[in-house]
């Protein structure tokens, strides 16, 4: 099954990898470093020089041979990497009319748990989101609980307010719910330790990223000293960077990204690295049905698996160019039984569509000009 053609698909902020054999076949892939896609891009042009004539199913070799055939590591080569090895899957798996899931030893379970992402811009809203989630059948929801203009807040208002958002949330959506809090990296060590120790008495299934991530040492030294779960990774590309955070103690729960931590092989690799810690993984994913669909697989084949990230812009109109056969049930996805990845993408329907709409360079600012800490 020799690779005939490698399409790299740029749609907005979105980017997208097709892989086509000599036999007609297609595999579809998606990159998750969303603030440098054209970056991601140019990455594949690259890679397509050498993929071009190769065996498809040599995935594992293929992985190897892309992250090494030069001397420099980061985000892009990786979500370049992660996209190629996710369309490479779907291809075995529709070649030999399996489900991906199967080609990775079989599923663990029947369904995947969701954790839902709370919409909302005022305090009030993410009350009644939340509340709503739970009525829906989602046994866990995830929301950014510091305030707006956190960057200038003096520490006692932003414990306060922190913690009666959070106390809201947690008396509305009851003791069944879990409650994941997503501090988006705004924190410096000094601010996060109070402000998380005050949150301990909702108990929350975890906290998730307070600090930057530039510094595993930074995040293990934090972790160590919480006495709250501690999730870290979806800015993370390799099992090289998780298996330190872990050696380190730094984390309870790790968030790989598949279409930016190394794609399924690696991911499979990261959860097994997890596993040895007694670590579970929480997959991060925010950008659509095909990462979506490339998380269940996952998902559904690791021991150690928890909860997956999950928006309902999944069933808005900017996914109408997808056809997958993933399905969400109340709080769960089902697993799919369709050959390879279970998405396909209509072309002409997705050019007008704006998948992702982010804006990397709107930044929080102090009231003083200064850079605050971005998400």
């Amino acid at each position: 099954m020799k690779i005939a053609e490698v399409e790299s698909i740029l749609l907005g902020d979105a980017h997208f990898v097709r892989i086509r054999t000599e036999n007609g076949l297609s595999g579809l892939g998606q990159s998750a470093c969303w603030g440098y896609p054209a970056a991601v891009h140019q990455v594949i042009a690259t890679f397509r020089r050498y993929l071009i004539g190769q065996d498809a199913g040599r995935i594992e070799h293929h992985w190897q041979y892309l992250y090494r055939m030069g001397p420099f590591r980061g985000s892009v080569l990786s979500a370049a990497v992660s996209a190629v090895d996710i369309a490479l899957w779907d291809l075995k798996g529709r070649l030999l009319e399996v489900p991906i899931w199967e080609l990775l030893g079989g599923k663990c379970r029947d369904r995947i748990r969701l954790h839902l992402l709370l919409d909302g811009g005022t305090p009030a809203e993410i009350v009644a989101n939340g509340k709503a989630a739970a009525a829906e059948g989602f046994t866990a929801v995830k929301f950014d609980p510091l305030p707006n203009g956190y960057q200038d807040l003096g520490q006692e208002r932003l414990i306060q307010s922190t913690v009666e958002l959070v106390s809201s949330v947690r008396a509305e959506v009851g003791p069944d719910v879990d409650l994941l809090l997503e501090l988006h990296r705004k924190l410096t060590p000094l601010q996060a330790l109070p402000l998380i120790a005050a949150l301990a008495p909702t108990h929350p299934l975890f906290v998730e990223d307070p600090i930057q991530i530039d510094s595993i040492t930074s995040q293990a030294d934090l972790s160590r000293q919480l006495a709250v779960p501690f999730a870290a990774g979806e800015r993370l590309h390799t099992i090289w960077e998780f298996k330190e955070l872990l050696a380190a103690g730094g984390a309870q729960y790790v968030r790989p990204d598949v279409g930016l931590a190394g794609g399924l092989t690696h991911c499979k690799k990261i959860a097994a690295v997890a596993e040895s810690y007694h670590a579970a993984v929480v997959t991060h994913n925010c950008l659509g049905p095909v990462l979506t669909a490339a998380s269940v697989h996952l998902d559904a084949s690791i021991p150690n698996f928890v909860v997956q990230e999950f928006t309902k812009l999944d069933e808005g109109p900017q996914s109408s160019a997808f056809t997958t056969a993933v399905r969400r049930e109340g709080g769960y996805l089902t697993v799919p039984d369709a050959p390879g990845l279970g998405v396909t993408l209509d072309d002409s329907a997705a050019k007008s569509l704006d998948l992702v709409g982010r804006e990397v360079t709107d930044i929080p600012l102090r009231n003083d000009g200064s850079v605050a800490f971005s998400v």
